[in-house]
């Protein structure tokens, strides 16, 4: 079973895997170095200021 260019779906070539051609490698390339793709993450709030301000008060080592 072939797998497919994930840009054109064309068969790929094991020289530019998994891409057909250098032209959809650089396609998919482009669309990373623009943000169009991106990998999610959590983002954790900031804590607030009254946190901050305890954890400069407490001796203990963080």
């Amino acid at each position: 079973m072939s797998k497919t260019c994930p840009i054109c779906g064309e068969p790929s070539d094991d020289r530019y895997r998994p891409f057909c051609s250098k032209r959809c490698a650089d396609v998919d390339l482009g669309r990373w170095m623009s943000g169009r793709y991106a990998i999610p993450t959590a983002e954790e709030d900031e804590p607030d200021e009254d946190a901050l301000a305890a954890a400069d008060r407490d001796p203990r080592p963080q």
